[in-house]
């Protein structure tokens, strides 16, 4: 078949000492309902102290894939240096936490067969049920797209976990920007620069991945306070005073209410508590790095 119903996908998987999720992640890749000869699979080690090199050659019969390594910079620098070295005419981004479905690729491809100039983001599964922090994480990721994609056709809110465009449009507004060094609001950031150029983004349900991140109460708090971390950042170098838009209280009493609409009412009270918690982490991480900024101004992304 035809390069056109068949575009190459370059697939970059930022990872970091987490070599069993990768494992998974690879398999669920090597499993793809797509021709093996239209994608490519880019592993970035972001300075993990456990080798890698047999784990990705051991997929080298399966799969089209290199290694790239780097010292430790964070996933949206990983990221770029992944697609500085792409072949693809598209980029597919994932995590090593993740399984895209079997027809993850196949999907995306449908596609941009329709909007080749698109950012387009698809759904996100939690894959540990069992696991009420995890549910709780990939709850508050659900709300935020239902509340910022609400009309599917003009997104304005996309997760990196599951996230594709063209390589050409990536370069043109410079990636992913390097001063965001957590896994926290890199993806906000990139998504509010790709919209202020006039690009479009989707989101297209078809296209599921698998998200396997196993948390506890301490670990989810440390993501939400990241998350507060990174949302500093984000205003301080998107937002001027007078342009920084809060959200308004239905927001929040919404997101409270979320649970309730999705589960049991005795597991959505305690998603709930776990909502407020995250509430107070995101605030803790937000005014802590304020309070960072000012010790380090003068400097990198605070000048």
């Amino acid at each position: 078949m035809s390069q056109i119903q068949h575009p190459f996908f370059s697939i970059i998987i930022p990872t970091y000492n987490r070599p069993e999720q990768l494992a998974l992640c690879l398999q669920s890749l090597a499993y793809q309902d797509y021709p093996t000869d239209y994608f490519e699979v880019i592993v970035v080690d972001d300075g993990g102290k456990a080798p890698l090199s047999e784990l990705v050659s051991s997929f080298r019969d399966q799969l089209n894939i290199i290694l790239l390594t780097q010292q430790n910079k964070g996933p949206a620098t990983a990221r770029n240096t992944g697609a500085a070295q792409a072949k693809g005419q598209f980029l597919a981004f994932t995590d090593d936490d993740c399984q895209p479905d079997a027809n993850w690729l196949k999907n995306l491809a449908a596609c941009f067969k329709e909007k080749p100039d698109t950012v387009i983001g698809g759904k996100i599964l939690n894959n540990l049920p069992k696991n009420i922090y995890s549910t709780a994480s990939q709850l508050l990721i659900d709300y935020l797209y239902h509340y910022y994609n609400f009309e599917h056709k003009q997104a304005h809110f996309l997760t990196t976990n599951n996230f594709a465009l063209p390589k050409k449009s990536f370069h043109a507004i410079n990636g992913f920007d390097t001063h965001f060094p957590l896994a926290a609001a890199e993806d906000r950031d990139f998504c509010h620069r790709w919209l202020s150029h006039g690009y479009k983004m989707l989101y297209v349900s078809e296209a599921i991945v698998y998200h396997h991140h196993c948390l506890g109460l301490l670990s989810f708090w440390r993501q939400q306070l990241n998350y507060g971390k990174g949302a500093f950042i984000f205003h301080h170098t998107r937002c001027s005073a007078n342009t920084h838009k809060k959200e308004p209280l239905s927001f929040y009493w919404r997101l409270i209410k979320y649970p309730f609409s999705k589960v049991t009412w005795l597991k959505a009270g305690m998603l709930t508590i776990l909502m407020l918690i995250s509430q107070i982490a995101i605030v803790t991480g937000y005014f802590g790095e304020n309070i960072n900024s000012v010790n380090k101004k003068g400097t990198g992304f605070y000048e």
